[in-house]
């Protein structure tokens, strides 16, 4: 064995995004100075947690952290998958957090992923697990991802700072490489769903919410159901709100919040703003139904939180041309667009399209193949 060279990275920002690169591309990455000039400096707590979701799906990964916590050693292993694993996420993200990285790295397995996460499900921070239901499988779908075992199941909501909530996600393996695609139409707006939730408060609060957000939709469409859930799981008073407008065209936009009292811990960067002081429900479904309206006004076929996941499964697609229409590029997207070419080497050609006020983007794929699932 040669000695191991280590791709050298400074800095907490995108450590979620680059840990997943450097798995899916099987660098080796040496990371310093995170947060080194913080008051509390080095990993933060779900950041561990995290890399310790990264060793339950992986074989032979090994991650070396400083007393400081400020310098990390990640050297990737083999994507296993596996059935029944079951993780906490802690209570300072929510599961979000992690099931975005989570439901790329499944895809490229030995065997197919079963997971359990327990914690936070719905905050203001991270997508609720809603949108994730609704929204982001209905993505992976689109590269070719077979729907047969692609499946989120939401067996309690909750909100924070004390959690309580549980999900399991099942992710398929893709049998060699996604499919390529040129996804350019976005269609026009034909229904909107949603679901509000309330946990230790009122179940009046679902039906304010849900009225209120209605109250702006109706006057654009017919066709709008917004179902309600009361959260008899969930640790902490809260309550929140998931919609989705889906297009002719098989787009879904999706939009959400919570809102619930501030985490225990006051983390510098990590304050919740928009939960120390409850906004009223009402306010609450009008302020998400005009941000779900800015998204659709935006344009592009996936909303600002879904365009890195979006540019991620392109540039891991077979090597031919994926062709995508995006809104304004969101600074999340702008990021995993220079990560991917770092760690994968694809360029995107970019190309306004005046007309619409839209960014066309295109590239040619890294070709990357499921090579565990051979080894079985």
């Amino acid at each position: 064995m040669g000695k191991t060279t280590y791709m050298k990275l400074k800095g907490s920002q995108n450590l979620r995004l680059r840990l997943l690169l450097a798995t899916l591309s099987a660098t080796p990455v040496l990371i310093e100075d995170i947060r080194h000039e913080d008051t509390l400096t080095g990993l933060r707590s779900y950041e561990v947690s995290l890399l310790r979701l990264f060793e339950e799906v992986c074989d032979d990964c090994v991650v070396e952290i400083n007393d400081t916590g400020t310098k990390l050693k990640y050297k990737p292993g083999i994507i296993m998958g596996g059935r029944n694993l079951v993780h906490d996420c802690g209570v300072d993200r929510s599961i979000g957090y992690f099931l975005e990285p989570l439901i790329v790295l499944g895809l490229f397995g030995k065997k197919p992923l079963s997971i359990t996460l327990k914690g936070i499900t719905n905050d203001s921070k991270d997508p609720s697990v809603d949108t994730f239901q609704s929204t982001t499988l209905s993505i992976l779908k689109r590269f070719g991802v077979p729907s047969e075992g692609l499946k989120l199941t939401i067996k309690n909501r909750a909100p924070p700072p004390l959690g309580g909530g549980e999900v399991e996600l099942k992710i398929p393996v893709v049998q060699n490489s996604l499919t390529a695609v040129s996804w350019i139409d976005e269609g026009m707006v034909k229904r909107i769903r949603g679901l509000t939730f309330t946990s230790r408060v009122s179940s009046q609060f679902e039906h304010t919410m849900r009225y209120a957000a209605r109250g702006i939709f109706n006057r654009l469409l017919p066709d709008v159901h917004i179902s309600t859930y009361h959260s008899s799981a969930g640790k902490s008073p809260g309550y929140g709100i998931s919609l989705v407008a889906e297009t002719t065209s098989g787009c879904f936009i999706s939009a959400d919040t919570a809102v619930s009292y501030r985490r225990g811990d006051e983390l510098g960067e990590d304050k919740d703003e928009e939960s120390n002081e409850l906004m009223p429900p009402d306010e609450v479904g009008v302020q998400i139904a005009s941000v779900l309206l800015g998204e659709i006004e935006q344009g592009g076929v996936v909303d600002s939180t879904h365009q890195g996941l979006l540019f991620l499964l392109c540039a891991l697609c077979p090597q031919d041309v994926s062709k995508v229409r995006v809104g304004k590029l969101s600074p999340n997207g702008i990021e995993t667009l220079r990560n991917i070419r770092d760690f994968l080497g694809v360029k995107f050609v970019i190309k306004p399209d005046p007309s619409t006020g839209t960014v066309i983007l295109k590239c040619v794929g890294c070709g990357l193949k499921n090579l565990s699932r051979k080894l079985s």
